[in-house]
């Protein structure tokens, strides 16, 4: 795998749109080719080299090709969005819009990322090494098609509205989240470390939510239904399964009505 180096040398006056930062866009190219590639910071383009020093080449492939970003990052954009393989490692913040529909590969974020990150996220792994804002792994806006695979990891806390739509994939937060995680879930698995706020799978009509912290307050459609010994992410822990949302309606299968299911560790 050959490696691209970027080392930010000016922070835009307003927000870089950072599309092509991913090895998709990179792949095939030279470090003199990169620095021509374009990047809009509001309504004027310019290039990618007049924000980053460039370094060594992209592999002939995106698979091939990695791409490491040094520097301060929080007002640039995009960056690994709809990458489809290869790799990318953020060591800073960055901003809106990182690692949404990516399909696959492997994004690291060293550092926080801001609202509306890994929407429609569908494949590959994704890891955030700090918080992340409102919005994370939901539907671009407008929408109804969230997070549908994948793996998305936030090793602090996330904020409100998180899992919106989702229908597939997995993501672990090991921190807290505020209000409305998982609403309209139609699929997936969100594993949740920390405490919830309030409105916990509002809507959900297929998928699991595993929270092993405390729900401030359970929405009123879940109703208990025993408890079951699993191990989830690793840790063997007593649950409390219930099963909702009852208000929503519900697919059937084989004749059998499909409910989701909120786990509470016990």
């Amino acid at each position: 795998m050959e490696t691209v180096t970027l080392t930010v040398k000016q922070v835009p006056d307003l927000y870089l749109e950072c599309e092509n930062v991913n090895p998709d866009a990179f792949a095939g190219k030279t470090a003199e080719q990169i620095a021509k590639m374009g990047a809009y910071q509001g309504k004027e383009i310019s290039t990618l080299g007049e924000f980053f020093t460039i370094a060594g080449n992209a592999g002939a492939t995106a698979a091939d090709t990695k791409i490491v970003i040094n520097g301060d990052c929080t007002k640039m954009k995009y960056i690994g969005a709809k990458m489809t393989a290869g790799e990318v490692v953020v060591n800073s913040a960055c901003d809106m819009y990182t690692g949404s529909w990516m399909k696959g590969g492997k994004l690291t974020v060293n550092g926080d990322v801001h609202s509306f990150c890994a929407l429609a996220m569908a494949g590959g792994e994704f890891t955030i090494n700090g918080n992340a804002g409102n919005y994370l792994g939901a539907a671009y806006r407008g929408d109804w098609r969230g997070m549908s695979g994948g793996v998305l990891r936030v090793k602090g806390n996330a904020g409100s509205d998180v899992a919106s739509f989702m229908t597939g994939g997995t993501m672990i937060i090991d921190g807290d989240v505020d209000i409305h995680l998982g609403t309209h879930m139609e699929g997936g698995k969100i594993i949740l470390k920390g405490n919830a706020n309030r409105r916990v799978g509002g809507q959900l009509v297929k998928g699991e939510i595993y929270v092993f912290g405390k729900i401030n307050v359970m929405m009123p459609g879940y109703k208990p239904s025993g408890e079951v010994d699993l191990e989830v992410d690793g840790t063997k822990a007593t649950f409390i399964d219930y099963t909702g949302d009852l208000g929503e309606r519900h697919p059937k299968r084989k004749g059998a009505t499909v409910y989701g299911h909120l786990f509470m560790k016990k």
